[in-house]
């Protein structure tokens, strides 16, 4: 489940990745980076995850210098302005490194020193292809010859490398020698002795290497002509098998097209003989990339080192698996049909791809919070530029972005599979925030939002603002593919100084009318790093327990917290899918900004423990044991959705965030679409929706005093009854009640909504803007 470790170089390998400690300054002194060492170029970068965009420099060996300082330092310069003083975490490593650098500037000079010629061998090792030659000969045997150059760089590195043990042997050896010169006497001088006796055994086996070696290279210069061309040979001789098979090929199709038009009149064959081979042909094309296809995924399902049995039944569940899984791509325009009949005589709605670009405004933020230190963060008076045009309402629908996760849940034959599904679609909802630093809108009490996807992908949403302190949003989805979804969020917040903590409060329910499973999970700590000084960042932490409270089965997923130490993957998400008696069967892996993957555990067992001692430690040594699980090959179950061209100007939004404020007609008149402060953002005009901003907060904050005062009064006149609240605004789309699965106090959908937009009734609805 974790990252492995860069591998050791070796003096072939072309790549060398690791953190070394590079000097920066004398005020901090060595910090830790990320080196690159490839194609004869060091290169390093603040963190792994800056390997994509951001490169903090580069020297090229070929011209470079390498000095050792002591037992963990040593030195690359060009002899310029580049100079890099590095410092290693211990004296193996950076003799690793030493080694991958003296290697890769030996290969880099001799490349340089052969750039000059290459034309001139190239044309020399590349013979014109033959009169008739095929393209595809021509790009095999260009393949040919770059496999002869790889296999001649190969042959030059082992000669290297021979060199290099050479001279370290050597310098290892007068080492010894001075040390047994000085004549030591004692435990160190029998010490010493030993060592010596040793480094003559390594001397003389590391000799007998190089000898080999050396034989081996003589042998293959003086063999290596001979071998290109038996390769040579072998190559034009299976071109020209190729070249006769094709001829005969040809031959065959010509006597059969003469043998259908001797049984057939001209006109048949006009009509026919022209239309009969074609279709023959491709459907001999089929059937070919139908069975090379096969071919390629049945290595999938036994490249995992279990035992016989479990390979027997294993293949037999995964093959069933993958025909569900290509039943349900099948079926899904068969449901969609089935949802709505008059689908092919209503066109989909063409829904929006772009919204204004992003003015570039400039604030100062501390001037607005060093006052706001240790306060709520939804009582803090923000200007919109720290915003984006959306309202949290539509933040809380964006979580169906990936809604297909549970309509192949919802056909799903096993509930652990089923729950695999909805643990990925639990991840898949952070993916939208990794660029998303700006704040959402906070929505008015009484503000609603409708989300009515149902003829393009079966499901309607409805969230409304139950709650202002604290702010409470509920929010019930149904789909006509077999799930419906609920939840009430509260949104707890405090501003650190240096970042913004948000705890999501509340507990999301996924609900399956397939096997009547219903789930439920709650959301990690959302954390918004740099507020003040730097570029803003997000990171997710915290565990998930998705539990599937009609079977008794569990998922629980860990997100790992982003640490500039560690060495796994960034924002890294690791699950195990558990049945009622604790015993494992799928392993999930993966980051909750790219893709997750799944993978089937055929069986388990735990790893060692070092620990030992009286009884009283073995209870501890055992809970330092480490279950390992033998799974079959991870396949994917969840790919984030590449966004939008320009996205960076259009505040990072999806596909679906870009449509989410589109004008419709016939919402409700407290839907977020109608909100003016958040319309005159999203168009660019910031002044003007701060001022209306500012005008509807203080609308809301009379309405709220009003309400407070009513509900004084009622209780003055009613002194001897108790629990009359402090505010009497009442959700008008959902009623509060005791949640029957986990016993909190939630808000439920009563219905209605959906009715009322049918005929256009919104008199209950409230005027909040």
């Amino acid at each position: 489940m974790s990252e492995p470790k860069p591998p050791t170089p070796t003096p072939a390998g072309d790549t060398y990745k690791g953190w070394v400690f590079k000097w920066t300054n004398y005020i901090k002194g060595y910090q830790r980076r990320w080196f690159v060492l490839s194609n004869g170029l060091l290169s390093y970068y603040r963190t792994q995850a800056e390997m994509g965009h951001t490169c903090r420099g580069t020297i090229n060996l070929a011209t470079a210098s390498i000095a050792v300082d002591d037992a963990c330092n040593f030195v690359i310069s060009n002899g310029g302005t580049q100079t890099y003083h590095l410092k290693a975490s211990c004296e193996v490593e950076r003799q690793r490194w030493i080694t991958a650098l003296e290697l890769a500037k030996a290969k880099a000079a001799r490349m340089q020193a052969e750039s000059d010629d290459s034309g001139d061998d190239f044309s020399l090792s590349c013979p014109p292809a033959p009169h008739g030659q095929s393209a595809a000969a021509a790009s095999q045997n260009s393949e040919v010859q770059s496999t002869l150059r790889t296999l001649a760089s190969k042959v030059e590195d082992l000669s290297t490398c021979n060199d290099l043990i050479s001279k370290h042997g050597s310098a290892l050896q007068r080492s010894l020698s001075e040390l047994d010169s000085l004549r030591l006497t004692g435990e160190a001088g029998d010490k010493i002795r030993q060592v010596t006796e040793r480094a003559t055994l390594f001397r003389i086996t590391s000799n007998a290497m190089i000898n080999a070696c050396r034989d081996f290279l003589a042998l293959s210069q003086a063999h290596s002509k001979r071998w290109q061309k038996a390769l040579q040979a072998e190559r034009d001789q299976r071109i020209r098998l190729e070249e006769t098979l094709e001829q005969l090929a040809k031959q065959h199709n010509n006597l059969e097209r003469a043998f259908r038009g001797n049984s057939q009149s001209n006109t048949t064959l006009d009509s026919k003989g022209s239309a009969g081979p074609g279709k023959g042909e491709a459907s001999d094309d089929d059937d070919d990339n139908e069975f090379f296809d096969a071919m390629e995924e049945a290595p999938e399902f036994i490249t995992v080192p279990a035992d016989p049995q479990f390979h027997k039944r294993s293949s037999s569940n995964v093959s069933g698996f993958n025909s569900e899984m290509g039943s349900d791509d099948q079926s899904e325009p068969l449901s969609a049909n089935q949802d709505s009949p008059s689908l092919d005589l209503v066109p989909v709605k063409k829904r929006r791809s772009r919204i204004p670009d992003k003015p570039n405004y400039s604030l100062n933020l501390w001037s607005i919070m060093k006052n706001c230190i240790g306060k709520e963060l939804s009582k803090i008076p923000m200007p919109v530029n720290f915003n984006e045009p959306i309202s949290m309402l539509q933040r809380l629908s964006e979580d169906l972005e990936y809604h297909e996760l549970l309509d192949k849940g919802a056909k799903c034959g096993s509930a652990l599979e089923q729950l695999c599904y909805v643990a990925a679609f639990s991840i898949s909802s952070y993916s939208t925030t990794v660029h998303r630093t700006g704040k959402p809108f906070n929505p008015l009490l009484g503000e609603t939002y409708e989300l009515d996807r149902g003829r393009e992908s079966g499901y309607r949403s409805l969230c409304e603002q139950v709650s202002h302190h604290p702010p409470a949003a509920a929010h019930h989805v149904i789909s006509s593919r077999g799930w419906t979804l609920r939840q009430e969020i509260t949104v707890a917040s405090k501003f650190r100084g240096k970042y913004i903590s948000i705890m999501p409060l509340g507990t999301i329910h996924a609900i399956f009318e397939k096997g009547d499973n219903h789930y439920t999970w709650k959301k990690v700590t959302t954390t918004v790093h740099n507020i003040i000084v730097g570029k803003l960042w997000i990171d997710q932490s915290g565990e998930i327990d998705v539990v599937n409270h009609t079977t008794g089965d569990r998922c629980h997923l860990k997100f790992a917290p982003y640490s500039y130490f560690s060495r796994d993957v960034a924002r890294k998400v690791t699950g195990l899918v558990t049945d009622k008696d604790g015993k494992a069967h799928y392993v999930l892996s993966g980051t909750w900004d790219e893709k997750m993957e799944f993978s089937r555990v055929m069986q388990s067992s735990r790893g060692s423990s070092s620990g030992s001692g009286a009884a009283g430690e073995n209870g501890a040594a055992e809970a330092r044991q480490k279950t390992v699980y033998q799974t079959l090959k991870a396949r994917e179950i969840w790919h984030k959705n590449a966004l939008p061209e320009r996205a960076e100007t259009m505040y990072f939004f999806t596909e679906l965030a870009l449509t989410l404020n589109e004008a419709e007609e016939g919402v409700a008149p407290t839907d977020s679409r109608q909100r003016p402060d958040q319309r005159l953002m999203e168009a660019g005009r910031w002044d003007e929706a701060n001022a209306e901003k500012q005008r509807l907060e203080e609308k809301q904050r009379s309405v709220r005093r009003e309400r407070e005062r009513e509900a004084a009064s009622l209780r003055t006149s009613s002194q001897s009854e108790e629990g009359v609240p402090h505010d009497s605004h009442k959700a008008l789309w959902f009623d509060r009640c005791d949640d029957p699965i986990t016993g909190e106090p939630v808000h439920i959908y009563n219905g209605g909504y959906w009715e009322a937009k049918d005929t256009g009734t919104w008199e209950g609805c409230g005027d909040i803007f």
